[in-house]
C-alpha cells in the first residue's frame, strides 16, 4: 500500500519560483526512478524531468536550464525546483516513483497532481 503526497503548488508570477515536493509512504523495497509530468486544459500529459536511481536526470526541452530535479532516497522523496516560471508553465503537475514493492520489482505510483499557475 503505497501512497505518494505532493505539495508545493500555486499561484506565482512570471519569472517567479516555486518548489515541489512529492513523499512516498508505505512498504517500499527499493527506488529505480522518479519523475515529473505536467497536463495543461486541453494537452496530453508530458514529461517534465526525470531522475533514475543512479542519478542520471532528464529534462524536457522547454524546461532545461530552469528546472532542476533532486532526490532523497532515505525520505523517498522527489522535488522540482521550479525558476524562471513563464505562462506556458502553467499545468497540473503529477510526481510518478516507479519503485521495487513485494512482488513487483518496477511499480509506478502517481501522486494526486498539484496546480502550479503563472499568471501576472
Amino acid at each position: 500500500q503505497v501512497q505518494l503526497v505532493e505539495s508545493g503548488g500555486g499561484l506565482v508570477q512570471p519569472g517567479g519560483s516555486l518548489r515541489l515536493s512529492c513523499a512516498a509512504s508505505g512498504s517500499i523495497l527499493g527506488i529505480k526512478a522518479m519523475g515529473w509530468y505536467r497536463q495543461a486544459p486541453g494537452k496530453e500529459r508530458e514529461l517534465v524531468a526525470t531522475i533514475l536511481a543512479g542519478g542520471a536526470t532528464n529534462y524536457a526541452d522547454s524546461v532545461k536550464g530552469r528546472f532542476t530535479i533532486s532526490s532523497d532516497s532515505a525520505k523517498n522523496t522527489v522535488t522540482l525546483q521550479m525558476n524562471s516560471l513563464k505562462p506556458e508553465d502553467t499545468a497540473v503537475y503529477y510526481c510518478r516513483q516507479d519503485l521495487r514493492v513485494s512482488g513487483n520489482y518496477n511499480a509506478r505510483y502517481w501522486g494526486q497532481g498539484t496546480q502550479v499557475t503563472v499568471s501576472s
